[in-house]
């Protein structure tokens, strides 16, 4: 991924000030030189932070107190970036972020306001890696170590911060913290590209087409297990159709489907009753037989005639009460003919006495509406004498369905006591119309329970694209892609280490993915480079590691990790460090001896000749305290001005004048 830094820029908290620009060379070994206390160790969190880290690492008093933004332009393959965050005051860190775009930056604004967040950022660092929207599970919503790759996450390879660059426990960057160091074990075949997007996404559609398939085999085992007894269940209903004389017996065992036709049959069939008579039935049950039709006859009509009786009885109490309405509006307009009966020729109006053509008007109307209801009631209102008729008609017929329903129903209590075999025809008939009735409903549920030819299909397909997917995955054989890229990345590694300061340099090296660290392979035994000891061997081999992981990254046809890495005091373990100065003490630069320089020229010489192989996709920006007699006319290393003399990240007239 081609993403370098062109320049860090700070926004002064003062606006009499201009913005502090520092400018780098793409494709090159940049060096910031100077003394402590400089501000050469807040670069690494500067980047960092305006790269969407989630906490603010930069150093709290001078540079917080007098910078408001901190911003970095990037180059990418889709032009410059500008991405800058505010300094968050008392929070561990702020969303205010700044972003602008263009084909090249060459100014930048005085002044900034927020004009988008950190998250947004982040999702645009992701898109300019070309990182997997699915997570490790083979989602795309989970969260923690099995969450999707970020962009945060590839920090790992780009900062060596200087608790990091010669750490014989830490190799990577913010490894020394449980979380981080669980994600690095998990992006890490990713970011070698033994797992790939497309391999993700293999990975997800297998996953989700199991789940699928294990969903759907659950189905089938239940249909087969309702199927099994479904054809227990049918094959108990035909021979109890059989047993009441429903259907006639078959001479062999009928098929799942001869069976539902017939049952069928019977639920379509509307002489039950017949149907369980025998040519050999008595007198008897003929005549309850014929009972038993005679009383629903009788059923029916007795309900007709009811029902129309009702009827007609709501509709003679609507007569009376439109009656009883038409009383009511007639006696309250009787007061009209009263005033009208008092009015006189002197005066309008009966209660005051005076001329209004309003009170007369209204007077007429009053009048005329009385007339109006008193001629409507006049009407002859009466139901006619054909209603009453028939009421009494439909009343007299009620009353003789009922007594001719009630004879019926003591005949056949009569009869059923003289003939046991009348009263137990009569009970298996009753029990052929419970029979018939739950057994069309049986039917509507078999034949949805035994259609399951489309879900043995079903599981068919899923199985075929599981077996699929499955033997493409063993096709791409994740293990041993990683292998041979851990491979690579070592042999890389191997051919660095004898151009760096580092004992027993012919001894191969190769990077533990499970314990984020390097082994060396001796003669005689295997050690981890906590077991190995010399600061120079720790330097020697963080370099010889991190610039083979870059170099394996640039020849891969798309990877996702940034071409720059920061390097913060690599010559840290050349010179001892004072610990504890005081504030007004002035602080010494360190004494180099000839076997100290030739040592620290050995790490910039190798890292100049891994820059300049790399053909400008790779820059390295490097923080120390060696001046540019060390590293000065090392190809593919370039300085900015040194900051000694009063020359700091932070400007000192800011700091004079704020």
């Amino acid at each position: 991924m081609f993403f370098q830094i062109r320049a860090i820029v700070l926004w002064p908290r003062n606006p009499e000030f201009k913005p502090r620009r520092l400018l780098f060379d793409l494709g090159k070994v940049n060096v910031i030189s100077g003394a402590s206390r400089t501000g050469k160790s807040a670069v690494i969190p500067i980047i960092d932070y305006c790269l969407g880290s989630s906490t603010c690492s930069i150093p709290v008093n001078t540079i917080r107190k007098y910078c408001e933004w901190f911003g970095v332009v990037v180059a990418t393959d889709q032009g410059d970036k500008l991405l800058a965050r505010r300094e968050p005051g008392a929070q561990r860190s702020t969303d205010d972020m700044f972003l602008m775009e263009a084909d090249r930056i060459t100014e930048v604004p005085l002044r900034i306001v927020k004009n988008t967040n950190a998250d947004t950022v982040k999702r645009l660092l992701d898109d300019l890696a070309g990182l997997s929207k699915l997570d490790f599970t083979g989602g795309d919503d989970s969260a923690g170590f099995d969450g999707r790759p970020s962009f945060r996450d590839l920090a790992a390879f780009t900062f060596q911060p200087q608790n990091i660059v010669a750490n014989p426990d830490v190799l990577f960057f913010k490894a020394n913290t449980y979380e981080h160091r669980e994600k690095l074990r998990k992006i890490f075949p990713y970011v070698l590209g033994a797992v790939t997007p497309a391999l993700m996404a293999k990975q997800f559609e297998l996953g989700r087409t199991r789940q699928e398939l294990r969903r759907k085999e659950r189905e089938l085992k239940d249909a087969q297990q309702v199927s099994a007894r479904w054809l227990a269940d049918l094959m108990v209903k035909f021979s109890e159709a059989q047993e009441l004389g429903l259907t006639s017996k078959l001479e062999q065992q009928p098929t799942r489907g001869q069976m539902i036709e017939l049952l069928e049959e019977v639920v379509a069939r509307t002489d039950l009753t017949l149907s369980v008579s025998t040519s050999t039935i008595s007198d008897a049950l003929r005549e309850l037989s014929g009972l038993d039709t005679e009383e629903r006859e009788v059923s029916r009509e007795l309900t007709t005639l009811r029902h129309r009786l009702e009827e007609m009885n709501r509709m003679s109490s609507g007569v009376d009460q439109y009656e009883a309405a038409i009383g009511l509006q007639r006696g309250r307009l009787k007061l009209s003919s009263w005033l009208v009966a008092h009015t006189d020729g002197a005066a309008d109006c009966p209660m005051c006495g005076s001329h209004t053509d309003s009170a007369k008007r209204k007077l007429e109307v009053l009048s005329a509406r009385l007339q109006e209801v008193e001629a409507e009631a006049g009407v002859d209102k009466e139901v006619p004498a054909a209603f009453d008729r028939e009421l009494q008609r439909v009343t007299a017929e009620v009353g003789q369905a009922t007594e001719r329903l009630r004879s019926v129903q003591i005949r056949k209590r009569a009869l059923s006591g003289r003939s046991k075999e009348a009263s137990e025809r009569q009970f298996a008939a009753k029990k052929a119309e419970r029979f018939v009735g739950n057994l069309e409903s049986a039917l509507d549920l078999h034949r949805s329970l035994g259609s399951d030819s489309d879900l043995i299909d079903e599981v068919a397909r899923l199985r075929e694209t599981v077996q699929r997917l499955e033997a493409e995955l063993r096709e791409q054989d994740v293990d041993s892609r990683k292998r041979r890229a851990l491979l690579a990345v070592n042999t890389h590694a191997g051919r660095l280490l004898p151009f760096l300061d580092v004992e027993n340099a012919d001894d191969p090296i190769s990077l533990e993915i499970s314990d984020l660290t390097i082994k060396v392979r001796g003669a005689e035994r295997d050690d981890y480079l906590s077991e190995i000891g010399s600061g120079s061997n720790w330097l020697s081999y963080h370099l010889a590691m991190l610039l083979a992981l870059h170099q394996f990254y640039l020849a891969q046809p798309s990877s996702p990790v940034p071409g720059f890495m920061v390097l913060d005091q690599p010559s840290q373990v050349y010179f001892p460090k004072r610990v504890v100065t005081r504030p007004d003490e002035e602080v010494e630069e360190p004494l180099f001896r000839d076997e100290d320089i030739d040592a620290v020229r050995k790490a910039f010489e190798v890292m100049g000749q891994v820059v300049l192989k790399a053909e400008g996709k790779l820059q390295l920006i490097v923080l120390d305290h060696a001046s540019r007699d060390v590293w000065g006319d090392i190809p593919g290393v370039v300085g900015l001005r040194e900051w000694r003399d009063g020359v700091k990240l932070v400007p000192m007239k800011w700091l004079n004048e704020a």
